[in-house]
Formats: structure tokens, sequence, C-alpha cells
């Protein structure tokens, strides 16, 4: 219920579905570290949830699933409805363009202060050209108090685009914990068996749900063309992908036909992520779009180098030649030359991964991600402005 004079404000996140992902890790990361007596917290998933739900650790917030089915289904927009009416937050967060459209449904259960954020490019929509999402995002931005997006390019997308005044939008960075993600130490052990990949391997790798947007059938096409230019290189190499979704099976079956299978080691499991950074050499992140890649976010606070498709934030966390390597995105061969450039040279993979971590230790606190989102609901809800301490 909304807030009463002897407890904290409540804000309820409105998502899509709670599994993992970017997005929903750094909505988890926010509402565990945030405190308590600042704001109270509810979770709305318009599907459903995973087991990545555990991740939450507050035990004080409820999670709620309308099991909403594919397309318009308008007893499940009713059954939000119904749940705004009885909680009463004093303030609704939506995320992404798939909970857009809820914001109609909070004005419509007469929640006053609406706070709607944008977390990536969609395949769809990587031009920011989709007429259609265009059209939504202009008829529902009346309803909108203030919008957060994770990177200057979405930001400059809402201002430029959609016609967003610059006031009403703000930046704020993903945060990456940078005690759990760390550099590798000598009794680290990576999730592939010890076979796979012996002292003076080079394993290169990523993580994350293999979905078209991420392309990681560009890395596959990558490591297979590696194999033909440089054959003895490649020899010494090998990949690893985590993440599941749905093109992994096309990348097992690409790198099988190609005659690499048993130099990959691909599974359909995320977890644990530490464990499987810390196992590798160099991280790549082959993807069409981006917001800010919590992906590559850990990846540099484990201290290794990030090779990366030019798109969308990415440009905000990896500094070309010096934490890494910047490259063209569907460019098979542009990303097989940068990654043989970290094989053939480790103490330039050695400098820029301790810079990578120097860059998020520095720049990418947990402390700021929520500093910056305690300032954004204090100021729609005109209270005090708030340090991440809570003072």
């Amino acid at each position: 219920m909304t807030a009463s004079a002897h407890e904290p404000p409540l804000i309820a996140h409105i998502i899509f579905r709670l599994a993992v992902g970017g997005m929903e890790n750094g909505l988890l990361n926010l509402i565990n570290r945030m405190p308590p007596e600042r704001y109270r917290h509810a979770v709305i998933c318009l599907t459903a949830h995973s087991e990545f739900r555990d991740r939450l650790r507050r035990h004080d917030v409820p999670v709620y699933c309308l099991e909403k089915r594919e397309g318009k289904d308008f007893a499940a927009y009713f059954r939000l409805w119904r749940l705004l009416r009885q909680l009463r937050p004093d303030l609704v967060h939506s995320r992404t363009f798939g909970a857009l459209d809820t914001q109609f449904y909070a004005a419509l259960a007469g929640v006053r202060h609406r706070v709607h954020g944008e977390h990536g490019r969609y395949i769809d929509n990587l031009d920011g050209k989709n007429r259609k999402q265009y059209l939504m995002q202009r008829m529902i931005s009346p309803l909108i108090s203030h919008y957060t997006t994770v990177s200057d390019d979405i930001a400059g997308y809402l201002i430029r685009e959609v016609g967003i005044s610059a006031s009403r939008v703000t930046r704020i960075h993903n945060g990456v914990d940078v005690d759990r993600f760390h550099p590798r130490v000598p009794a680290s052990a990576a999730p592939w068996p010890t076979d796979f990949a012996p002292p003076g391997t080079f394993v290169f790798g990523t993580v994350g749900r293999a979905y078209p947007v991420k392309d990681p059938l560009n890395l596959v096409d990558a490591f297979l063309k590696l194999r033909q230019l440089a054959p003895q290189a490649a020899a010494g190499m090998r990949l690893a992908m985590a993440g599941g979704g749905p093109l992994l099976e096309d990348a097992k079956a690409r790198l099988a036909a190609g005659g690499a299978a048993s130099q990959a080691w691909i599974s359909d499991d995320i977890d644990p992520i530490p464990e499987f950074l810390r196992g590798l050499d160099l991280f790549v992140l082959p993807s069409l779009g981006e917001g800010i890649s919590n992906a590559i976010l850990e990846a540099m606070a484990t201290g290794l180098p990030v090779v990366a498709t030019n798109v969308g934030g990415n440009s905000e966390l990896v500094i070309d030649g010096s934490t890494g390597a910047l490259v063209r995105s569907s460019d098979p061969e542009a990303l097989a030359a940068a990654i043989l450039e970290y094989a053939r040279n480790p103490e330039r993979r050695a400098a820029h991964g301790r810079e990578a971590r120097e860059r998020a230790l520095t720049h990418f606190s947990m402390e700021a991600m929520l500093d910056g989102y305690l300032r954004v609901y204090d100021k729609v809800l005109g209270t005090r402005t708030s340090a991440a301490s809570g003072r």
C-alpha cells in the first residue's frame, strides 16, 4: 500500500520476466543494496520468473507473476490494474519496451508517479527507426514522469528521436560487484574439464543468452576464420560459451561442421559466472546492439581485456587500445583479427586487463548506480536527495 507517515514509499518494478539477463541482474542488485528505510519494493512480472528470483536477498520484497499469454492478453492487464489498485504504490518503474504499455494501466490505477527505464536495443529496432515502437513511445510519453537509461546512446535516442525533454531523462550506468568479480587467483577452477584447456592454452569466450541481438554465430564464425587464417595459433585456442538460448544449438552445429567441436566448450548453464570469467584469457561480446552490458562490466572487473562490437553503449565501457578493442558488428574477419592480436601478445593482454579492472573500480561502482536511482526516485516523489549511504 501507499506509504504512511511511518513507512517508506513503495516502488512497484514492472518487468516482462524475471530470469537471467542484464536488466534483471541490475534490478536485483539495486533492490538488494537499497537501504530498506528509504524505499520498499515489489516486483511485478508480466509473465513469470525462473530460479533467478533466488538472487533477491530481500525477504520483504514480494514477486508477483501475472502469467501473461503471448500477444494481447487483456485479462493479464486487468490483473495488473487490480494488483496496482491493491498495492497502491507511490511510484511505478517499468523497464524495457516490453513493459512500456503497463504505464497506461498504472495511470488508470491511480499511480501518480511513473518512471520508465530503457536498457538496450532490440533486434527489430537496432537503428531506432521501427515506426510501431516509435509511435508507441510517443503515445505513452505524456504518462511518464521520468525516464532512466543505462547508456548515453539510449538517452540520446529518447531525446533526439522520440522527442523526450532532456530534463526528463537520466542516464545511470550499471554497477558491477567488484568483490564477486575479481581477477584469477592460483586456486581458481574453471567450469570446464582440465583436459579441455591444458596449461598454455588461450581461452576466449562470451557469456549471455544466445539471442539474435547477441549474434553468437558471429563469434563462432570468427573462430572458424581464425582456424583458416592462422591454423598454428588457432590450434592452441579454445572457445567457451555459456548461457543457453535459441541459437546455442546452431552454434554447436556450425562448430561441428567446421571441425572445431573439440576446441569449444558450450554450456546451457550461465552459473557460476565469476568462475567462468576467471577461466578466460579474453572476453568477447559480438552483439548487434547493447545498452550497457553487464557481461562486459563483469569481465572488466575480473581483469580481462574485452573485444566488443562498436554498438550501443559498448564504447562507453571499452576504451579501444587501452582496456580492449572495438570492432565492426557482423564482421567475423575483424573479430578474428582482434582475438588473434591478444592471443599473440600476452603483455598487451595483461596490461589491458589491469586497465579494465581499474576502470571498473573507478567508474562503474554499485554505489554510483544506487545513488543515481535514489536521486531519480527522490526527485520524482519530491523527497530529499540522498547519497547511496542512505543518509
